[in-house]
Parts: structure tokens; sequence; C-alpha cells
């Protein structure tokens, strides 16, 4: 069931119970204006790490993010593997980020999106958005 609010479209749907795929998350992207590019599933980003089943790296780019920026995402079986493994993400990044303060990190259980910044502030709103929902309740 939806109702219209004085803002937009609101929906009174339950989130779906499963986490979407990575083709769910690029779906969610690119209805938010976010283009994707360069996909290569397997590239944690980093050198010697059994992250890289869990990882897809690529390039986006869209609204205030003019210039295409790299992007991981990793995506875990269900929340009890995203928490066990959310640092080994953090450590993961130290070998791809040469800003600290322009690293950008969004999570919403079992994902982890991450990349060196900077991230234009809609950029940033609408990663979070997608990434949120297509997590559904969290695994």
């Amino acid at each position: 069931m939806t109702a219209l609010a004085a803002c937009g479209l609101v929906s009174t749907t339950a989130p779906p119970a499963t986490p979407t795929d990575f083709p769910g998350i690029a779906s969610e992207l690119a209805q938010r204006g976010i283009a994707l590019d360069d996909i290569r599933s397997g590239d944690a980003g980093c050198p010697g790490t059994d992250l890289a089943p869990t990882a897809i790296a690529f390039t986006a780019r869209g609204l205030d993010q003019a210039e295409a920026t790299p992007l991981y995402v990793y995506i875990f079986r269900n929340r009890d593997a995203f928490q066990r493994r959310r640092a080994d993400v953090d450590a993961c990044a130290r070998a791809y980020v040469t800003d600290s303060d322009a690293f950008g990190s969004i999570e919403a259980s079992p994902f982890v999106l991450a990349g060196p910044g900077p991230w234009a502030p809609e950029f940033r709103a609408e990663l979070r958005e997608a990434l949120t929902e297509a997590a559904g309740t969290g695994g």
C-alpha cells in the first residue's frame, strides 16, 4: 500500500526481508542517477585478503559527483558475517585510500560500500539511500 504525501510518494510497504544481489544494488543506484562503469567482481581493492569473494569494484559518477570515483561494495552472506568482517573492510581500505579525511564508507547490513573520496553531498546521500533500500531488513 502506498500513500501520497506533500513531499512525494511515501511507501508504507515493508522493506524486502532478503537483501538483494549486486544487480539489485546497481539498479537502485541507477534509479537514483548514479552510473556505474568498469565493474570487477572479486576486486577487494587490497592485496592478500580473503575479502575478494565478497567484493565487487566499480567506478561511479552522477548527480553532483562529476568525476568518476572508484567504489568497492562488500556483500556479506548475512548480518552475522557482516558484523564479524566489518573491521576487515576498514583494514583493506588502507590499501586504496590516500587521504583518510576524504574516505567514504556506508554500511547497511549485510553490505559495506567504501572508497576514496571525496564524495559530493548529493552523491553520498543517494549512495546511502540505494544501499539501505537494497539491504532490505539486513539479512
